[in-house]
Parts: C-alpha cells; structure tokens; sequence
C-alpha cells in the first residue's frame, strides 16, 4: 500500500492555510527552559534556542515533546513556547522551517481541542503519543480509534509517537502503523522504540520520503541520532532527537555525509556521535539541559519533581560529550 498524506507541500486538511512542507533531515524536540527560581517559563532563552538550532542545520523543530517537559506544562505554556518559537524563526528569517508540537492529551476531545489551539499559534503538525492512562482498556482497536479520531478532526497533520517508555509499554507494531499510514491526516511516524525492522516495514509499505525520492510524503523518523545512519539506510526521512539540542552540527553532518553517498566517513563520525549521544540519554533532561549549560552558557533545571544534578555529575557530563563537542565546535 501507498499512503497518500497531509506531508506533501499544500496539503491543507480542508484548511485555509497550506502547512510548511516537511523536509527530510535533522529535527531536535527543543528542551523547555524556566526561570532557576520561580520554574516560570524563560521566553528570552527558549527563542534564542530555536534560532540557534535552525541556524546550526536543523531543518524543522518539535515544541513540548518528551525532551520538552511537556508532561510539567499547562495546556497554556505548551501554546506560549509554540507561539515563542515560531516568532523566533520568522525573526530570523526561517519562515518555512516547521514546527510540531507534542499534543498528546488523555482524551480525544482534549487532543482535538489543543491541536485546534496550536495550529493558531503557529505550529504545523502533531506528534503523538497513543492513550496509556486507562492501560488495561487500551487495546489495538482503542488505540487505532483514537489516533483516527483525531487526524478526522486535526487541522494540525499528524505524526505518530511510538515511545514505549514513556505510555505504559504499548509498542505499536508495524502492522497498525501502516494500517493508521492510510489516513490522508497522518503524515508520520517516530520511531523511540529504536527498532529500525519497524521502521523498515513502514518505510517500504508507505513509500516513505528520503533524501533520494519524495515518495509519498510520509516521513519515518528515527527517533534518537545515535542510530541515524542506520535510520537512512532503512529508508528513513528524517531524525527527532534529544541530542540535536546540543550537536546539532555534528548530527546534520552524519545524515549529510551519508545522503551524499560518503557512507565510510558518515559511519566512523556516527561512532562519535553515539558515544556522546549515549552520555545524554543516560542523564536524560537534566542532563541534556547541563550540556546545553556547559558549552553554550545557558540551559538551567528541569522543573520539578524532577532533580537537579549534582557537581560530579555535571563533570561527567562535559567529559562523557567532550569528543563529540570538540567536532560539534570545528564544524
């Protein structure tokens, strides 16, 4: 089967405005940064990081995904950083850079609901997650309805969230994947669960876009840059990755190297680039938000509950990412 989808350029979902197209290559879901003291969201650094990360090669970025502390913001600060963000790049002249956002909520209504809101503030699609909350009742049928509801209704195209970590262990197979691909409103998918079979079979299935064909116009993103090449040698379009938000350089030169047939150097860089990556998903937020501190001078805490690291863990840190960083800055 061929999806035929929301991701190709002017697709609109009956809407007025055409959505920004969805190039292949690097998007980062940006951290969320707050005041040290009152937790209340930093406007000022959350737009300087969106002008920094197109600036240094990213081709798109997601607002209030995991790596976004989403789950630690009110439906209102999810649309002030989106807001934020798209300012940000139309100041600094990324006009058609695109923007998802992560607007997963409990309900189907809720998700509806806030889909409706971002698309007035400036995002272009939504990543999200599968209903977890009520575990035991969320069969593959539940599941299926849920994200079909949605995408009927969304002005916003959406992309699927496969992360198991994060809802409950449910991992969508590729055979449900393909089969919601069929939906002219769902326009990708991002694959957290690292398994680059799954991503294989959905790529194939719904003659995904990549860096050599356009495809259809749906796009399989890996979903961590320690396995980007592997992702375009699975027929992948794209990477949506923590760690963007801190080699953005290095992570766009492993997908360039690679698309433009140097697969020996993008392989022995994608070492690297694992090796720093695995630092960063290890300490997770907090950590992402200390490395972004240590070489770029901003980055701040994670809001509560989640804890601040400590001096010997911030030092392992900038030594875990220190090769990496070094190639990051001679790009």
């Amino acid at each position: 089967m061929t999806a035929t989808n929301g991701a190709t350029n002017g697709a609109t979902n009956g809407h007025s405005s055409p959505r920004r197209p969805l190039p292949c290559g690097i998007y980062a879901p940006t951290m969320t940064f707050f005041d040290a003291e009152t937790e209340d969201l930093d406007i000022p650094t959350i737009k300087k990081h969106a002008e920094r990360l197109v600036k240094d090669g990213l081709v798109g970025l997601v607002t209030m995904g995991s790596n976004g502390e989403a789950i630690h913001c009110t439906r209102e600060e999810k649309l002030a950083v989106t807001k934020a963000t798209r300012e940000a790049l139309d100041e600094a002249g990324f006009t058609d850079t695109p923007i998802i956002i992560g607007a997963t909520e409990g309900s189907v209504r809720g998700t509806i609901e806030l889909c409706k809101l971002a698309k007035d503030v400036g995002a272009d699609y939504a990543l999200l997650l599968p209903p977890s909350y009520f575990r035991f009742l969320m069969d593959e049928q539940a599941i299926y309805d849920y994200f079909v509801s949605v995408a009927d209704e969304s002005p916003l195209g959406l992309i699927l969230y496969n992360y198991p970590g994060a809802v409950a262990g449910i991992d969508m197979d590729s055979d449900l994947l393909i089969k919601l691909a069929a939906h002219p409103n769902i326009v990708g998918t991002k694959f957290t669960c690292g398994n680059t079979g799954k991503l294989t079979r959905v790529a194939l299935a719904t003659e995904a876009k990549t860096p050599w064909a356009e495809g259809s116009g749906y796009m399989a993103f890996g979903g961590m840059c320690d396995f980007t090449v592997q992702t375009l040698a699975s027929g992948g379009s794209g990477i949506i990755a923590g760690g963007a938000n801190v080699m953005p350089k290095v992570c766009t030169k492993v997908w360039n190297l690679y698309a433009e047939g140097k697969t020996e150097e993008a392989i022995a860089l994608q070492k690297t680039l694992s090796k720093g990556d695995w630092v960063l998903t290890k300490a997770a937020i907090a950590g992402t938000k200390q490395a972004i501190q240590s070489y770029f001078g901003y980055g701040g805490h994670p809001r509560r509950p989640l804890k601040r690291l400590d001096k010997v863990k911030v030092t392992a840190i900038e030594e875990g990412v220190r090769e990496v960083m070094e190639v990051e800055r001679s790009l």
